[in-house]
């Protein structure tokens, strides 16, 4: 029997890199120029992709419309990567995947430019990457982690989601996956923040290794 979970896929802001205050600056910015109520829209922005959030505060838009508002706003955040930087404890999770041959992989409602830009910025480089742009409907919907667990070969039960939003988490459920929230956020497993998932991932190798059955191998209660 293979261990479980099999890959973990990882949204990017908010779960693997500290991102809000870039998002924050584009998001007033760009509502500013509008005359809506920042504060109003940063409520519900994180998470989502660009175009929903456009959608949502420009209800008379049309779809080209929308379209270049989602890109204005994306191209406030491609050269302001101040304060980028990795969520403490991200550095030594994915050495230990990496180490541990546990496949993972990167889902974000970026576009790839930004994306890769963000990712760059904090020194973290994933296996798989699978942006906004490359899929046909963003979070909540389940594309871009099927997509994923498509390209890392992997069976979706198999998967796990790591999120730091309800969107997210969505998202992950929607693709028939377990999730883990990290940050406030309440996922499926009794896992709280990424040092917790790290000591689980850990934990649970270590027991398949001594022959004890895989699956949910919570010894100690919540991480």
């Amino acid at each position: 029997m293979n261990p479980w979970p099999g890959a973990v896929l990882f949204d990017m802001d908010g779960t693997l890199l500290e991102s809000h205050e870039s998002v924050e600056r584009a998001w007033t910015t760009w509502a500013e120029r509008r005359g809506i109520d920042a504060t109003a829209l940063l409520e519900h922005a994180h998470g989502l992709p660009a175009d929903v959030t456009v959608a949502r505060w420009l209800p008379d838009a049309s779809a080209d419309e929308i379209a270049e508002g989602a890109a204005e706003q994306l191209a406030l955040q491609y050269d302001d990567v101040a304060g980028i930087e990795p969520i403490d404890g991200v550095r030594e999770l994915l050495a230990f995947l990496d180490d541990a041959k546990i496949p993972w992989a990167v889902h974000t409602s970026a576009d790839a430019r930004l994306a890769e830009v963000r990712l760059g910025a904090a020194g973290i480089t994933p296996p798989i990457l699978v942006t906004r742009d490359q899929i046909a409907s963003g979070k909540p919907a389940p594309d871009g982690y099927l997509r994923a667990a498509e390209l890392l070969g992997m069976d979706n039960s198999d998967c796990i989601v790591v999120e730091d939003t309800v969107v997210g988490i969505q998202s992950g459920r929607n693709a028939g996956m377990q999730t883990v929230g990290v940050r406030g956020a309440e996922g499926d497993l009794p896992v709280r923040d990424i040092a917790g998932l790290h000591l689980w991932l850990m934990l649970t190798r270590q027991n398949n290794e001594e022959g004890e059955p895989t699956g949910f191998p919570f010894p100690f209660g919540s991480f």
